[in-house]
Formats: C-alpha cells, sequence, structure tokens
C-alpha cells in the first residue's frame, strides 16, 4: 500500500528524481520519460472517461488505468536496479492478453474498413483516439529506453495492444463505426491542377 503525506520532498530541486529501487538519475532520463509518458497515458484515458460512454467501455477502461499504474511501477524499477526488499510489480502476459479479449469482443461489433478513418465523430471517440495517439508515442518512449536498458517485454507489449484496443473502441464509440469520418486520399489538392 502507498502512503503519501507530504507532497513535496524537495529532494528533486536538483534535477534528479528517484526511482523505485531508491536509485536517484536526472529527470531527463529516459526512463523517467517512459513512465511519465505512461503517467499521461493514463491522465488522457480517465478524460475519456468524463464523457458519456457505453457502461462495459467505462469498465474496461478503468481497469486500463489500474493497469497503467502497473506498468509505471514496472518501469520505475529498473530490472538489473538495486535489491530491493520487495519484488517488484512487474506487468504479465495475462493482462495483454485480456485486450486482446477485449479487441475481439469489440471488433465483432464492427464492419471492416475500407479506408484509413480520420480522428472524430463524436466526443467519446476523439478522446479515445487522442488516448491512442499517446500510446502510440509512449511505446516508442519505452522502445528507446529499451536501446540501451533492460525492461520487461510485457511493457511495450500491452502498449501496442492498448492502442489498438483504443482505436477499436474509438470506433465503437462512433456509433459502431457509422459516424467514423473516412479519409479522402487528395481531397484538400486542387483537381486537375486548378
Amino acid at each position: 500500500m502507498v502512503y503519501l503525506n507530504r507532497i513535496y520532498t524537495r529532494t528533486g530541486d536538483d534535477g534528479t528524481t528517484g526511482l523505485g529501487d531508491g536509485t536517484r538519475v536526472p529527470k531527463t532520463h529516459p526512463r523517467i520519460a517512459a513512465y511519465g509518458g505512461v503517467d499521461e497515458l493514463n491522465a488522457i484515458v480517465g478524460l475519456a472517461l468524463c464523457g458519456e460512454l457505453p457502461a462495459w467501455i467505462g469498465d474496461t477502461l478503468r481497469q486500463i488505468q489500474n493497469d497503467l499504474f502497473d506498468l509505471g511501477a514496472d518501469l520505475c524499477v529498473p530490472e538489473a536496479g538495486a535489491q530491493v526488499q520487495t519484488p517488484p510489480l512487474r506487468a504479465t502476459a495475462h493482462q495483454t492478453e485480456r485486450l486482446e479479449h477485449w479487441i475481439d469482443q469489440a471488433n465483432e461489433r464492427l464492419k471492416p474498413l475500407a479506408s484509413f478513418i480520420l480522428p472524430g465523430g463524436t466526443a467519446a471517440s476523439a478522446h479515445l483516439h487522442h488516448a491512442r495517439t499517446v500510446c502510440r508515442r509512449v511505446e516508442i518512449d519505452v522502445l528507446k529506453l529499451a536501446e540501451f536498458e533492460s525492461i520487461n517485454a510485457q511493457v511495450p507489449m500491452y502498449l501496442n495492444r492498448l492502442s489498438d484496443l483504443l482505436f477499436v473502441l474509438a470506433r465503437v464509440c462512433n456509433d459502431d463505426g457509422t459516424r467514423d469520418i473516412l479519409w479522402e486520399p487528395g481531397a484538400g489538392q486542387p483537381a486537375n491542377g486548378e
């Protein structure tokens, strides 16, 4: 259980922050960018939850928010870091498999796409598309970290599936895709060399 009785500590005033294993790193470290991005994504999912959503999507997003805290906890304790008394929380394959199940269930409601779609339609759909794009960026930040530090491979897998789920849920929130806005390649370009 986490117990926070003071919000400010002044320990980060020198531009460093503490990881879950007690080591200190610069706030510009790629690990901080990675789990800071997960936190940002969680906040955007929270914003999506403020809108009008089907109850089952709300329940799904609340579970995802909890999972995202698990991912942040995973990323804040390096795999090869200092010894800790309690084993660190790590993302699991089960969490990723659950996303795949949700994708399959939601996708059954939708007709296959014949074009790319533009983010928008309903407000709920737009918020979920926003979350999807942030999720893709966060996945890239996590993969950048993995280029020079060992990470739990389940973290980028989870984020990869999550962006897919957010895409499908955005379509569901567009009246099962009927209000999706289709991309029209070149639609803003002059016709016939005008």
